[in-house]
């Protein structure tokens, strides 16, 4: 069986040292992928580390909305340097997040479209941060045609999802799904086309409910939480991890060669 963790913030302070542990941990549990995600220019050069480390891990890089407040146009230029050099599976965390008040939505929505040029450029997905934000990120997706991506943590509407799938994204599913009052997000893990749905963590956030409280989320988790999925949708784990593997690989086709190499 081989479950791909499709976002985990692997270089994150929560984890301190310990990535070696953590990726072995995965492994064990059949968490044999994990998608590395940059959510800075300062955190690029971590991301590449950890790729070339662990072979267990590949890149995506991009700069999240929410770190945007010392933006400069260099950073573009940087992020245009490592998709030339790096050969990441997407372009990512990048987005709009409407949610932390007093936000620059100017700023945001420049940085997003900018990124959006550069993964149409490369030919590359996205990993898209969509947090309060699915109808904005829709519009710039209709305008900046990409190759599909992946909307992380989705917690939309079944319409938004249903337009993100048109538009070639698969939806990002992980803890938040274990949690009995999500009743949203449970709807939708089990009633949207299973070819639409992949796993993630978002370690060391979005923590499943079967966590202690305040403990950070890795990628080990996934397996229980892909076993919620197969409950939602009565189908047996190997099944929910054979789907939500063959789904990651069409929307990140650099994944086919990474799994080919295991």
């Amino acid at each position: 069986m081989h479950i791909v963790d499709t976002h985990c913030h692997l270089d994150a302070l929560e984890f301190g040292d310990r990535q070696a542990d953590i990726v072995a941990a995965a492994v064990s549990a059949d968490v044999r992928t994990i998608i590395v995600p940059s959510v800075a220019v300062s955190n690029f050069a971590a991301v590449r580390n950890l790729a070339q480390q662990f072979d267990n891990c590949l890149p995506a890089y991009g700069i999240h909305p929410l770190l945007l407040g010392q933006a400069k146009p260099e950073w573009l230029l940087l992020l245009r340097s490592y998709l030339q050099q790096q050969r990441p599976v997407a372009v990512g965390e990048v987005g709009l997040d409407f949610f932390v008040p007093n936000y620059d939505l100017a700023r945001q929505e420049y940085y997003y479209s900018e990124q959006l040029k550069l993964a149409r450029e490369f030919e590359l997905p996205v990993l898209l941060h969509v947090r309060r934000a699915q109808d904005v990120v829709l519009k710039h997706l209709r305008r900046i045609k990409v190759c599909g991506g992946i909307a992380h943590a989705f917690n939309g509407s079944r319409q938004q999802a249903d337009e993100f799938i048109r538009l070639g994204f698969k939806l990002g599913f992980g803890g938040a799904m274990t949690h009995g009052r999500a009743s949203r997000i449970r709807e939708l893990a089990a009633t949207l086309p299973m070819d639409s749905i992949v796993l993630e963590t978002d370690g060391p956030d979005i923590p499943p409910d079967f966590l202690p409280r305040g403990a950070p989320n890795h990628p080990a988790n996934l397996q229980r939480i892909a076993a919620t999925l197969a409950q939602l949708r009565g189908m047996s784990l190997a099944e929910v991890a054979e789907a939500t593997t063959a789904n990651a690989v069409q929307v990140l086709p650099l994944l086919r060669q990474h799994l080919q190499a295991l």
